[in-house]
């Protein structure tokens, strides 16, 4: 998707943003302060994010039918970091049993129970070299063929990581670059990871869930399958 809001809100929420840091967006030496992987994550609820940071959800949840916005924003700030980030590896969106205390617990299934949609959206402008996310293109279908055979209980994602996804490690990788106010929709179970090439300046970026208004299903009588459904669908052979 292009634009899903103006430079001019992303800007504003940059500036929130900073604030919550507790960063100086003057002061580079600031920006290494956060934890060894050289990020901050930070969560609002609705509730308390001032309205730059939410108001592109709006219009932006009238364009993907099907789904609404979740309570809150998860949003991300990459520095360059002081050592080597250790939260970089290829893996997918995991999406229930958050109640987990080790999320490396937490799971995935065929039916994309919990999330619709993996979608990034940028805050700041992203080149090349601003830590962009890596994607690898058609890793979706690898990935809903991996699942499959777990049915409705799904593999966790450390089941998911012990072999380094190498089922989709033949796939084309593309970065998640553009200016700010572009968003990326994905499907939910796209192979993606952080890309170890750090700019001058941060890289603002948020990636809130999307939810079903209703479950995924794999078995709709009417045929009526919306395009993630389809695109499982396929990847199964079916």
């Amino acid at each position: 998707m292009g634009a899903a809001f103006s430079s001019k809100v992303a800007a504003e929420a940059r500036a929130i943003l900073w604030v919550a840091t507790g960063c100086d967006p003057d002061d580079s030496t600031t920006w290494t302060r956060p934890v060894s992987s050289g990020s901050i994550r930070l969560r609002f609820t609705k509730r308390q994010t001032q309205p730059p940071c939410i108001q592109h959800s709006t219009s932006l949840w009238a364009k993907v039918g099907g789904c609404r916005g979740a309570d809150s924003e998860h949003l991300l700030l990459a520095f360059h970091p002081a050592e080597e980030p250790g939260d970089d590896g290829w893996h997918i969106e995991v999406s229930f049993a958050y109640e987990k205390p080790d999320f490396m617990e937490w799971r995935a299934n065929v039916h994309r129970k919990g999330r619709a949609l993996l979608m990034l959206f940028l805050f700041s402008d992203v080149g090349i070299h601003d830590s962009s996310t890596r994607i690898r293109v058609g890793s979706h279908i690898d990935t809903a063929r991996q699942l499959a055979p777990a049915k409705e209980a799904g593999l966790t994602l450390r089941e998911l990581t012990s072999d380094g996804f190498a089922g989709s490690a033949h796939r084309l990788e593309q970065l998640a670059t553009g200016p700010a106010g572009k968003v990326y929709l994905c499907h939910p179970f796209l192979v993606h990871s952080a890309y170890k090439d750090y700019g001058k300046q941060p890289r603002f970026i948020a990636q809130p869930p999307l939810l079903p208004r209703e479950p995924i299903s794999l078995e709709r009588s009417d045929n009526s399958y919306s395009p993630v459904e389809k695109t499982i669908l396929r990847a199964l052979g079916r």
